[in-house]
């Protein structure tokens, strides 16, 4: 019987198979050994040749003053090289608006008429159109260069003592008299950037500036700034501000008219002659005196010039939709560019209706100026689209002269509460959720962050419906972290709803955080306005080259796109909006002759007010703020941007078929106390008089009487003309 307690001796163990083990467990304990000597040898060796360097270098030990001027070069090339990549990583934002054929987008000359065939404008210009820039009079190039970049032939796009110079002349003055920014800088800011003002948009014009100073010479440089900057009255360039101003070639300008041209530059709204002449001879002086102080000319050279001071063409003001064109420009030309059509001069009938235009810049101006400074807000957009995706109106700003920076186009600016619709329609399509459906209105928290409601309290039980109309803060947060699980879904329905905006997927996008676009958010409105399917905007229709063949025609089933949204989730959030003009936040954007659905929005600080709405016509977005995003006075969403958006509705409904909202009849006012005094002097106080009372009045009274005059017949009307010849 086996035993297995019983000692075996060697032979034993070899006979029962112990032996390869023990020849195994050799080479392991070899390899073992040769791995920690290896290493020991490895680290001696790697020892001595690092004395071995060490007493090298010791050879070129510096003392005294030599080792001051070596240490500090060490760490100069150590900060420099530190430097290298910051300035490539700043610079590489700038590569990319660059990249493509840019030279190839600049070389269009268009036409642009309205919805109905009348023109409203111009844009670009053909190289071989352009006056070449010898051609140019001498007198017209030296006073740019005396009053815009006196050093441009001296500096490699940045002018650093341009740059002190001003400085020092703004401070002495207290005030800003001077820029320092070089005509290259401009040259890149109107070919690849905006007029924001952000450090970002700075730091890409300089990079540009020094890109476009290595890329191109300097008659290159000048002539493309004189041929693309704005010059007022809606025209670009030098030559066609000649023929608008003057009625003349620019060839034979005289230096008069080129001072005058020359003094445009800088505002040229201010200084544009048809509107303000005197202002516009005053600046062509300045322009004078930069002349002879530059050395370009003598004081009497000038003498002649200041006394015969340049006359204009009698013109009317233009009523250009600049903002609207230039985005209408850019959208034409990404269309000629991706169908790689040669065509380059070009006329473009666009969605554009000028009645609604100019009622659209009227009520962000009427409010600008009535109630402005009391909310401290200096700038409004605008965009107004028909509801098969069609931009009939477009203000980007409070005045293209003074800043063609189209805010309704490029400003990205957090959509506070408006942007809460996306979230609630996220949630009905995702789950069973209804506008009926319950949900406690109290704290919340999601990933540390703690939202509160606009009025610091909590409602409790609440419907989904209440929640929205009533702006509920806490509710989408709970959508979102519950029902939701995350932003991905609302991120994706924004994309699909043709939002283009980068829309962050940070938890707290919920409430608006992230930036938007005007004309994005009148697009994702116009989702629900359409009943779930997702219209394409646009901003021309028709496309005709100088032969007279049409390029592109409209065809409306192509700007039908997907449906986004099922039907029954379109309807609900309409019926849900629709309570919002009712009894909701926007009370003031509620329409009388029809069913009007929306929603206000305002950010932190105040910083941003917007409305966003639609009726069955028509779908509009509205902002309101600063463009250094200075805090407003307290201005909400509901105040400024929901009147606008009443005043440009009401006439934009005005002898129209008017459509319902799919799936909204008109919704129920929930019951409101009767307000008091106090809130009758509120109401009041945000609505100012703006006429007297005895003007009110008398106006009154003369309606009065027109209406019970006894009317004119024809005969009368013969006889009164009889006598008046």
């Amino acid at each position: 019987m086996w035993n297995p307690f019983k000692f075996r001796t060697r032979s034993e163990r070899t006979q029962e198979g112990d032996e390869p083990r023990l020849k195994k467990r050799s080479f392991l304990l070899e390899i073992d050994a040769w791995i920690d000597s290896s290493l020991y040898e490895s680290r001696f060796a790697a020892g001595e040749t690092w004395e071995e360097i060490f007493l090298f270098f010791r050879r070129f030990r510096v003392r005294g003053v030599k080792r001051v001027f070596f240490e500090l070069m060490s760490e100069g090339m150590t900060l420099g090289a530190g430097g290298a990549v910051v300035m490539l990583a700043l610079a590489l934002p700038a590569s990319e608006e660059v990249a493509g054929n840019w030279r190839e987008q600049d070389e269009f000359a268009v036409v642009f008429l309205d919805r109905y065939g009348a023109e409203i404008g111009r844009r670009g210009i053909l190289h071989s159109d352009a006056v070449p820039i010898e051609e140019l009079p001498d007198h017209l190039v030296k006073s740019v260069l005396a009053t815009e970049d006196r050093r441009f032939f001296d500096h490699i796009g940045l002018d650093f003592i341009g740059l002190a110079r001003a400085m020092t002349e703004n401070v002495r003055a207290n005030s800003v008299v001077q820029g320092g920014s070089t005509i290259t800088q401009q040259l890149a800011k109107n070919l690849f950037l905006s007029n924001e003002r952000t450090l970002d948009r700075k730091i890409k014009e300089a990079f540009l500036s020094i890109w476009l100073e290595a890329n191109l010479s300097k008659e290159e440089i000048l002539k493309l700034y004189l041929d693309r900057a704005y010059m007022g009255g809606g025209t670009f360039g030098v030559a066609a501000a000649a023929e608008f101003y003057f009625g003349k070639d620019v060839r034979d300008i005289n230096l008069a008219e080129a001072a005058m041209l020359a003094g445009l530059f800088k505002a040229p709204a201010k200084y544009a002659p048809h509107i303000n002449l005197p202002a516009a001879r005053a600046r062509a002086n300045e322009v004078l005196t930069n002349l002879v102080q530059s050395g370009f000319m003598t004081e009497g050279q000038v003498t002649g010039a200041r006394r015969h001071p340049a006359d204009v063409v009698l013109r009317a003001a233009i009523d250009s939709p600049d903002h609207f064109l230039d985005w209408a420009f850019a959208e034409v030309k990404e269309y000629m560019i991706t169908e790689h059509l040669p065509s380059r001069s070009i006329t473009v009938r666009t969605t554009l209706d000028r009645d609604l235009q100019r009622a659209s810049e009227e009520a962000t101006e009427f409010f600008l100026r009535q109630q402005g400074a009391r909310y401290n807000v200096s700038e409004s957009a605008v965009v107004l689209i028909e509801n098969n995706g069609a931009v009939r109106a477009m203000v980007g700003g409070r005045d293209y002269g003074e800043s063609q920076f189209n805010r309704a186009t490029v400003a990205e600016r957090q959509a506070g509460s408006s942007f809460k619709p996306y979230v609630y329609a996220a949630a009905l399509e995702n789950s069973d959720l209804t506008p009926n459906s319950v949900v406690r209105d109290g704290p919340v928290t999601w990933r540390g962050w703690s939202p509160k409601n606009y009025g610091r309290s909590f409602s409790g039980r609440v419907t989904l419906a209440t929640a929205l109309a009533k702006s509920i803060n806490t509710v989408p947060v709970l959508l979102a972290r519950d029902y939701l699980k995350g932003t991905d879904q609302i991120v994706d329905l924004t994309r699909r709803m043709g939002i283009v905006s980068p829309i962050i997927k940070h938890h707290t996008m919920v409430l608006g955080t992230s930036g938007m676009t005007v004309l994005d958010q009148a697009t994702g409105y116009l989702t629900f306005a359409s009943g779930g399917y997702a219209h394409r905007r646009h901003a021309f229709t028709k496309i005709v080259n100088s032969a007279g063949d049409v390029l592109y025609q409209h065809d409306d089933a192509e700007f039908v796109g997907d449906r986004v949204l099922s039907e029954k989730t379109a309807i609900e959030m309409n019926q849900m909006l629709a309570n919002v003009p009712v009894w909701g936040t926007g009370r003031r954007a509620a329409l009388e002759m029809t069913t009007a659905a929306g929603k206000t929005g305002t950010t932190q600080s105040y910083r941003d007010a917007w409305f966003v709405g639609y009726t069955g016509n028509f779908t509009a977005a509205v902002w309101y703020g600063n463009d250094n995003y200075k805090p407003t006075n307290r201005l909400t969403g509901g105040s400024l941007p929901a009147m606008t958006w009443q005043r440009i509705m009401t006439f934009a409904h005005t002898g129209i078929e008017l459509l319902p909202i799919p799936g909204v009849d008109p919704p129920k006012a929930e019951p409101q106390p009767k307000p008091d005094d106090e809130q009758i002097a509120d109401a009041n106080a945000e609505r100012p008089r703006v006429l007297s009372q005895s003007l009110a009045d008398f106006l009154r009274q003369l309606g009065d009487r027109f209406e019970d005059a006894t009317p004119l017949n024809a005969d009368d009307m013969t006889v009164a003309s009889t006598r008046v010849e």
